[in-house]
């Protein structure tokens, strides 16, 4: 399902010129440039993936491809970007309109679906840079073999270790090889005490959506 929004024409909605001048202003002309013809895939859409999603669009990433198979439940709402009124809807239809009211520019192609190494290539392969959003160890590691053997030229950007109420600056980025980040304390684990909790995972998912707009800019290097 792909969605190019235009609602210029709704009341009180800035058009896509302003839009764009508002965030030139703040990113300049030659940045902005850089994210707005930049296509991300975030893989998974939960405390990770949904904060992904909104920290991009709000930087004026042009294209978001969201890839996630579950629906939004009640225990998600403590740190994932839904609504109370959103739980039953499919991750991919809630998190796309939450898009459309943040950034009403941006163009979102969903996949309701698990990614799987069967699909992973066609799914991914129109991104610029891959975000690993999954709360399963087993999908994380999927996706990050995946990736690393199918799509070896992309930027991938990963998450392992965020839960609890351990100090925020155990939060860290680190660089695993040329074109592979890893964000996270590394230690934490969901299933071993409080679990995840908001302040925490937003970091972890902060991390990951600074680390994507850095390669877009340039400033990590092959």
């Amino acid at each position: 399902m792909t969605g190019l929004h235009d609602t210029a024409q709704k009341p009180g909605v800035p058009t896509r010129e302003e839009m764009r001048q508002a965030l030139e202003a703040r990113h300049g002309a030659a940045l902005q440039s850089r994210f707005s013809s930049a296509t991300v895939a975030i893989c998974g859409l939960g405390g990770l993936g949904s904060n992904i999603a909104i920290a991009l669009a709000r930087a004026g990433i042009g294209r978001l491809i969201l890839i996630d198979f579950d629906k939004v439940d009640i225990a998600n709402l403590n740190r994932q970007q839904y609504a109370a009124n959103q739980v039953g809807l499919y991750k991919t239809q809630a998190l796309a309109a939450n898009l459309l009211a943040i950034a009403p520019y941006v163009e979102t192609v969903a996949h309701t679906q698990r990614l799987t190494p069967g699909n992973l290539h066609p799914l991914l392969q129109e991104a610029d840079v891959i975000c690993e959003a999954f709360d399963v160890a087993e999908e994380k590691a999927m996706l990050v073999n995946g990736v690393l053997e199918q799509l070896p030229q992309k930027y991938l950007v990963a998450a392992s270790g965020m839960a609890g109420l351990g100090e925020a600056n155990r939060i860290k980025t680190r660089r695993i090889a040329s074109r592979f980040y890893l964000c996270g304390d590394g230690v934490s684990d969901a299933d071993g005490g409080l679990g995840l909790v908001a302040p925490r995972v937003m970091l972890c998912a902060a991390h990951q959506a600074h680390v994507v707009l850095r390669i877009l800019a340039g400033e990590y290097t092959v």
